[in-house]
């Protein structure tokens, strides 16, 4: 048909294959999620296999099912089986994970036997997304003229405020791992959310990642040398 914009022949051969990550754009949030999870030491978070078996079939790395997890975390993907259609068909996943396909025994297995390593993980990823400022708020107007102190509130807190926050991640992380659970006994219609947020602060999550770590090990340390 003349005068229209042609698709390409879906039978052509190319002779120099394009490259995945041509398809990913620099603000795509999917390169967060990489390098969140590959800045993560999964056995110390309490993830099983983190090391491979010296015998046997191989077996995916616990780093590309998380990925898969926090994908459809952010995108509210909850049940195994979409996850595994997606792994399949969606340019995003497939390079997330590098093409890699499990299918949806193998990631309802791994979120029941890894629990409490993906709730670790899910505290930590609200704690760097909130830092970050990848979560929108809402503007709330209030009628009083209470003022706490010349701090901001995001620099602000006291033992409650933190022991609140907490008590709150808990709870959101409890209801989406239940959530998971029921998607992947009653398999609800998929609701799609795109997500159009920042760039270029990956370079920051990786050394927030490893400051973090660093902070972690330092508090050890003087513990160490206060027990003595």
């Amino acid at each position: 048909m003349p005068r229209f914009i042609e698709g390409q022949d879906r039978q052509q051969v190319a002779l120099i294959p394009e490259c995945l990550d041509d398809f990913i754009a620099d603000d795509n949030p999917v390169r967060i999620i990489d390098a969140f999870v590959d800045e993560l030491n999964l056995a110390s978070l309490g993830f099983e296999k983190a090391a491979p078996a010296a015998t046997g079939r191989p077996s995916y790395h616990p780093a590309v099912l998380l990925k898969i997890y926090i994908y459809g975390y952010l995108n509210r993907i909850q049940s195994s089986r979409r996850l595994e259609r997606e792994c399949q068909r969606n340019v995003e996943l497939m390079w997330l994970v590098g093409r890699l396909a499990p299918d949806f025994k193998t990631i309802a297995d791994f979120r029941r036997d890894n629990g409490s390593g993906i709730r670790n993980v899910c505290r930590r990823f609200v704690a760097v997304c909130r830092d970050l400022k990848l979560f929108s708020r809402a503007l709330v107007a209030v009628d009083g003229s209470k003022f706490k102190a010349v701090n901001t509130r995001d620099k602000n807190f006291t033992a409650a405020k933190i022991d609140k926050r907490q008590q709150q991640i808990e709870e959101s992380i409890h209801r989406y791992l239940a959530a998971l659970d029921t998607a992947d006994r009653t398999q609800p219609v998929e609701i799609e959310a795109r997500t159009n947020r920042l760039n270029d602060k990956i370079e920051r999550l990786r050394k927030q990642m490893r400051a973090l770590d660093d902070v972690k090990e330092d508090s050890k340390l003087v513990q160490a040398i206060n027990c003595r």
